[in-house]
């Protein structure tokens, strides 16, 4: 179980705006030149892409990145007031993947902010139902945190097409064109994976920052959804998946995965 001071501020996040609950994964730049040292912002927040609420090091079950087909781990992290920084070293030119994956946590929630937290990540009418057949009385959920983001290292070969190979995170997001390549208007579609298959009817929203609604689609028969990205700048598209698991501790899992790219201007 988290301890209260935790748990409150858990309760705070799911009871606030749209993605509040979500942990993304931010680089300071989405292009760098081959050997750079470069700096990412791991946060949970309110308001996609603020720094708010800072992720403990002890907290990360991996961090890692891929570049030109080496795996490498990841072990500075730093904790800030409002963010957990990575850093990394890129050394060779490439789209470079990065992903961190937080340890299992537990927080329960009232009535109320389930009905919120429901309606906020699209969960599926049978969650509903279970819920409602429950008594609708007590919420007490194990989550795990899974967030990927890319970076353009150099000029990659034509060849790469690194980033649509899976990094092996149980709920993952895994888009089908190069992610470093984005332009106003341009479209993009991802498939969503669990535990390595493709999860169909799962419900995936993308967001730009600075606010606005969040686009949500549903997974077709081969685990993918599309979104048109019509405005520059940063963007979070990300998913949740929940499902009962009666016992004595928790009453419901949880996994949340996010991904970050950057749109450009055209």
């Amino acid at each position: 179980m988290t301890s209260p001071r935790a748990v409150a501020a858990l309760l705070l996040l799911f009871a606030g705006s749209a993605g509040a609950h979500d942990t993304w994964l931010l680089p300071e730049t989405f292009s760098v030149a081959p050997g750079a040292e470069l700096v990412f912002e791991l946060t949970s927040g309110g308001e996609f892409p603020a720094l708010d609420t800072a992720i403990e090091p002890e907290r990360v079950a991996r961090a890692a990145y891929r570049v030109a087909g080496q795996v490498v781990d990841i072990g500075v992290l730093a904790a800030a007031e409002h963010s957990l920084r990575v850093s990394a070293s890129l050394p060779e030119a490439g789209v470079a993947t990065l992903w961190l994956e937080l340890k299992p946590r537990t927080v329960e929630l009232t009535p109320q902010e389930v009905d919120h937290y429901l309606a906020e990540i699209g969960a599926s009418d049978l969650v509903k139902q279970r819920w409602v057949a429950s008594g609708a009385k007590k919420w007490r959920e194990q989550y795990t945190k899974h967030a990927k983001t890319f970076v353009r290292v150099g000029e990659p070969p034509v060849s790469d097409q690194s980033w649509l190979r899976p990094v092996g995170m149980y709920l993952e997001i895994v888009p089908q064109s190069d992610p470093t390549k984005l332009a106003t208007g341009s479209e993009v579609s991802v498939q969503v994976l669990r535990d390595g298959s493709t999860v169909a009817g799962f419900s995936v929203g993308a967001v730009r920052e600075g606010g606005g609604a969040a686009q949500m689609q549903k997974t077709d028969p081969g685990g993918t959804a599309t979104f048109r990205l019509d405005a520059p700048g940063r963007w979070l598209i990300r998913g949740t998946m929940l499902r009962a698991v009666p016992g004595p501790d928790v009453e419901w899992e949880s996994h949340f995965t996010t991904l970050t790219v950057a749109v450009s201007g055209g």
